[in-house]
């Protein structure tokens, strides 16, 4: 089947009657996301009298096909992935993409419309519902864990990758504007963070064991879904890598700062156990706790470089990650 290029042809009542195996009558169209990636929430009428809320996912627009490789990892997650592994994210009615031209498309269904609630670094989230989304990564790491099937070229490490396009001069730019007000002194170093990011993607990229990780968990990439669970959404730097690199992120990111200090050491904990509920044993010891550092300086790093996201979120994200990576004294876990 074909992967529409453009936004106009995947809402096409051709193509989605191809893909969703019903003769469509009509397509609405609502309000489009158009930023990196394009998203549009669709409301399909079949010529039986059916009627679906689904959502398109692609990257269709001038800056999108730029960015298009981002979008395989995450189509290929959905196509070729999620069904064996149990966490909670979007339901998937398709997922394809051309390997070729690097066009890709992923169809959910509206969860939204089954009382899903999006979040971002300025909605409340609590201690509790970190620990119940550290069970989800849990749940996905256990799954992987050092898995064959896990093997496949567009799991391979992609570390390297985000310092290539992107680096100092954009963590410059955070950190001496107003979207880095929060981040404490003694890490507010461009330089620094991208030299350490360097030696972070590198050590992390050669780990073992590995397993799948997310990649990039922070809290805007969770949602609370109809039953009131943390889920997980935005796939696109699924990658294998070792359990710390979601963790110490995560952990992070989720919570403000106060909060995060009372309670990380209770939460990690509790994600070691979700681990060996699983029958999976992780490393122990000073290791957890360098593991942890080289988590946050993960997200710190890319949230240094991050530009298209409101300055609100990002001002808020930096300041959590930032002060995490100076609780932690985090530089001084990466060797020179």
């Amino acid at each position: 089947m074909r992967v529409p290029d453009t936004l106009e042809e995947a809402t096409s009542p051709a193509w989605l009657a191809e893909v969703l195996g019903v003769e469509v009558a009509a397509v609405r169209v609502g309000a489009v996301d158009q930023r990196v990636s394009t998203n549009a929430p669709i409301a399909v009428d079949g010529a039986d009298g059916s009627h679906r809320d689904l959502w398109i996912k692609g990257y269709f627009g001038d800056i999108g096909r730029l960015a298009r490789p981002a979008g395989i990892s995450e189509v290929l997650f959905y196509r070729d992935l999620v069904g064996s592994v149990d966490i909670r994210t979007l339901r998937a009615v398709h997922a394809d993409a051309d390997l070729d031209s690097l066009a890709s498309v992923i169809i959910t269904e509206d969860e939204l419309g089954r009382g899903a609630r999006f979040l971002d670094a300025l909605c409340d989230y609590s201690a509790d519902q970190a620990a119940e989304s550290l069970d989800q990564l849990a749940a996905l790491h256990a799954a992987t864990w050092m898995s064959p099937a896990a093997l496949v070229p567009w799991l391979d490490p992609r570390f390297a990758s985000y310092t290539t396009a992107r680096g100092v001069a954009e963590i410059v730019s955070n950190f001496e504007g107003p979207i880095g007000a929060g981040v404490p002194v003694e890490v507010r170093d461009a330089q620094g963070l991208y030299g350490t990011y360097l030696r972070v993607g590198a050590e992390a990229a050669a780990a073992s064991p590995w397993c799948v990780i997310h990649g990039d968990p922070h809290i805007g990439n969770v949602y609370i879904d109809g039953g009131g669970r943390p889920s997980f959404l935005d796939w696109q730097l699924v990658q294998r890598g070792p359990w710390y690199i979601d963790v110490g992120y995560h952990i992070a990111a989720a919570l403000p700062v106060a909060e995060r200090r009372r309670t990380e050491r209770d939460l990690l904990a509790h994600y070691l156990d979700r681990l060996r509920a699983r029958d999976i044993e992780p490393p122990a010891g000073a290791s957890v706790e360098r593991g942890i550092r080289l988590g946050i300086l993960h997200g710190f790093y890319l949230w240094g470089i991050t530009q298209m996201v409101h300055p609100s979120v990002t001002r808020a994200m930096l300041e959590r990650m930032g002060t995490a990576a100076a609780d932690h004294d985090a530089f001084s876990s990466v060797q020179v």
